[in-house]
């Protein structure tokens, strides 16, 4: 360190680009600093640095990574104590542009597997930028010396040195009863669970933390089961969403959708204090909406639409510009080619004629004139043919009851199985309208994206950076997913984009189905983390965190360049 300090002073106020001197490895008392990459000016992207704590300096119990659960756990928890630490450090380096920024990839609500702490029992390695100081665009030395010299150690001594064990303990403690809960799940063909006492609102749209106030989750009676959990005598309680097709009814304002939103983020496990601890969803599980204008490409969505005008090809269908209810058929088709098990549906994000027609409609047009085949005549087979389930919000259209396997009434967030009275309506009044006479659900069918579709040059550079978390601007083209709700953190969106250009380094795209190249990227991930995909693995990896690989899959999806060969 005293070497670092050495060099600052040597070029303070010089051109900034002298800074590129300082990239290299220094031993600092308490922890060693990796400075692997030095902007070229005050307003770029800012530097990143490593900093490395030996495990002589901050022991790691073998125990906490045990499993792949904990491991992530106890990263998380160190994780949210340094986020804390930099937001908490007073900004007193000055400069121009974004001297003195100190930027750390803090944990949300989700418990996610992030690059911005890897720790094994040797060390814990933490991924840090910050805007290395200027006056203009000269080098403000004396300011970079209080950079390293004063808030960075500031910030590991009250972080990494000031978390107790029996913290992290307790975040293991938290992961090894998730993970008893999904093993329950697994073996009882539950696809997701949810905890009384759980807290399911979100503060607004824009914040979510738990609301206050808000009415704690009660399982109905019938929905009910228990499950022991490790670290408690105490068994938890709750409700159990069993296989199958299960319709969420009700009001008007009395959570619907805030129950199967839940739902959906259960796929993710949440932090202490979250009130969705406990919200837990099959893994793959996948939220289905229409999508006005998205691009579409190659996909067989005929199962659902066929004989459009003008001839147009569904089992290999492609459009700039699709509609609600081509959008939301594709929507379908690509999440089943991806593997998802589980369907979440909200009818207030669907396209109506792809949900459902009606007698009357049916009366009036006539069904070998209407292209649609209706998700309510396709949801069975999807259940018995291909063992796919269904989570449906439906507050318009009764004719559902006929389909469901369970049918839960939300009534001022109280949920209540209202499945025999559901019943009942349909003896007392049976369907009239006509049901689709198709035998089989229909193909999936295997794509492959050709590497053309991989369009990263902007000029002579290869360009692919995400710009928050629902866009990636590829080369010249920007991928926008802006209603891929899974998504849940930019940092995802970022791994996205080091996945795009680690396929287009890589070369080969042409010959792997899609969900082939999923499985490839998943088993890179667990085996060599985040970093491998990276183009440098063995520098500051980026603020990464990772997603499903239906999010990866809806981003490929959703590329305006994509070309596309079915097999």
């Amino acid at each position: 360190m005293k070497k670092l300090l050495s060099i600052l002073k040597r070029i303070d106020n010089k051109g900034y680009k002298a800074y590129k001197s300082i990239q290299d490895h220094y031993e600092h008392e308490n922890y060693d600093l990796d400075i692997d990459y030095v902007q070229g000016d005050p307003f770029a992207t800012p530097s990143k640095l490593r900093i490395t704590i030996p495990k002589r300096k901050r022991y790691v119990y073998p125990e906490w990574l045990e499993t792949t659960s904990r491991k992530i756990a106890t990263e998380d928890a160190f994780g949210r104590i340094i986020g804390e630490a930099v937001t908490n450090e007073a900004s007193f380096i000055k400069g121009s542009g974004k001297s003195g920024l100190i930027l750390f990839d803090r944990p949300g609500q989700e418990i996610l597997e992030r690059s911005a702490v890897q720790i094994t029992t040797q060390s814990i390695v933490i991924c840090i930028s910050v805007g290395l100081p200027a006056n203009g665009r000269k080098i403000n030395g004396k300011e970079a010396e209080k950079l390293f010299s004063q808030a960075l150690p500031s910030i590991i001594r009250n972080s990494v040195y000031t978390l107790k064990d029996e913290a992290i303990n307790q975040a293991i403690k938290l992961a090894d009863q998730q993970d008893a809960v999904r093993q329950q799940m697994k073996e009882n063909n539950w696809v997701a669970f949810l905890a009384n006492g759980s807290i399911l609102p979100r503060e607004s749209g824009i914040s979510n933390r738990p609301l206050k106030k808000a009415v704690p989750f009660q399982s109905p009676a019938e929905n009910q089961v228990e499950i022991e959990i490790p670290h408690t005598d105490e068994p938890i309680k709750g409700m159990a969403v069993e296989k199958g097709i299960s319709l969420i009814v009700g009001g008007g304002y009395h959570g619907k959708s805030t129950l199967l939103q839940a739902i959906e983020r259960g796929v993710y496990s949440h932090v202490a204090g979250d009130g969705r601890e406990f919200v837990l969803t099959d893994r793959n599980a996948v939220k289905i909406r229409a999508e006005d204008g998205r691009k579409v490409s190659g996909v067989n969505i005929s199962p659902f639409i066929n004989n459009l005008p003008h001839e147009q090809e569904t089992t290999f269908f492609s459009t700039e510009n699709a509609s609600g209810s081509t959008s939301q058929a594709a929507n379908v088709m690509e999440a089943l080619e991806a593997g998802a098990s589980t369907l979440l549906i909200d009818e207030d994000t669907s396209a109506t004629n792809f949900m459902i027609r009606d007698h009357r409609m049916q009366l009036l047009v006539h069904q070998n004139k209407e292209p649609i085949t209706p998700f309510i005549d396709k949801i069975t087979q999807l259940r018995d043919e291909l063992g796919v389930s269904t989570i449906l919000v439906m507050g318009g259209s009764g004719d559902y009851f006929a389909t469901a396997d369970t049918v839960i009434r939300m009534e001022n967030y109280i949920p209540a199985n209202v499945t025999i009275d559901a019943k009942a309506i349909m003896q007392q009044y049976p369907l009239e309208r006509e049901t689709s006479l198709e035998g089989t659900f229909g193909k999936v069918r295997n794509r492959y994206f050709q590497q053309s579709s991989l369009q990263t040059n902007k000029g002579k550079r290869v360009k692919v950076q995400a710009k928050g978390r629902t866009h990636i601007l590829m080369g010249k083209t920007d991928i926008s997913f802006t209603d891929t709700e899974q998504l849940v953190d930019a940092s995802q969106t970022r791994m996205i984009a080091e996945m795009i250009q680690h396929l287009d380094r890589k070369q080969g795209m042409n010959d792997i189905a899609l969900c082939t190249l999923l499985d490839q990227i998943e088993e890179r991930m667990d085996k060599q983390g985040l970093g491998s995909i990276t183009a440098f693995p063995n520098q500051h990896p980026g603020d990464l965190a990772r997603p499903r690989r239906f999010e990866i899959a809806a981003v490929l999806n959703r590329m305006r360049t994509a070309i596309i060969k079915q097999r």
